[in-house]
């Protein structure tokens, strides 16, 4: 697996979400407090997800945006698998700081272990997924009430990670406080969406899921 295939991966694995355009209203600190509360205790009580998910990249090369549909399944601690259903059939799977590719039956693997920022979106991903984001060593954060959901909006401070990501922003379930979509943009304005859709949570899943 090549560098740029490996970040071109990970770009598009890491943008979780379309956000609706709406206005936004920034929450005081006692409200950020509140919400930070609430979403790490549910983030704390999620042993796993299994959901479908459809993903939309958005290019400024190209005029029509393209648009895959798949399934994730984490289990925690960190076993995450994206599954590619359409128009392709691809399989991704963070286990053991490897990265396992199934690529319409070609099999490749990465050692996360041995490289930093490769690790760095690793963790980015899975805490994505959990919603426990809030480390304001690493990111600059800002807080919103957007429509009847929470949007937070996040700047990374590491450059080898901005060179890949300028930012990214995870809306979040008012009542659920689940994540719910992430928009990633990438330092060209490109950027990509994925919605999750018939989430369940903590449904049992066994480990043989994250085998390729």
């Amino acid at each position: 697996m090549t560098t740029k295939f490996s970040i071109s991966l990970f770009a598009l694995l890491i943008c979780i979400g379309g956000l609706k355009m709406s206005a936004q209203e920034r929450l005081s600190s006692s409200e950020q407090k509140s919400f930070k509360e609430k979403v790490l205790k549910t983030a704390q009580a999620t042993k796993s997800i299994v959901s479908d998910f459809e993903q939309t990249k958005h290019l400024s090369v190209l005029n029509d945006p393209i648009v895959s549909e798949g399934e994730l399944t984490f289990k925690a601690p960190n076993l995450v698998k994206w599954e590619y259903f359409n128009p392709y059939k691809n399989t991704a799977v963070f286990k053991n700081d490897k990265l396992l590719v199934n690529n319409e039956g070609k099999k490749d693997e990465m050692d996360l272990s041995s490289n930093r920022l490769f690790r760095s979106l690793n963790t980015l991903i899975v805490n994505s997924i959990k919603g426990d984001m809030f480390d304001d060593n690493q990111f600059e954060i800002s807080y919103f009430k957007i429509g009847s959901d929470y949007l937070v909006k996040f700047i990374p401070k590491d450059k080898r990670l901005k060179k890949f990501i300028s930012s990214f922003e995870l809306k979040f379930d008012q009542v659920s406080t689940q994540v719910d979509e992430v928009k990633l943009i990438e330092p060209n304005d490109d950027y990509t969406l994925i919605v999750f859709k018939n989430k369940q949570l903590n449904a049992t899943v066994s480990d043989l899921v994250f085998k390729i």
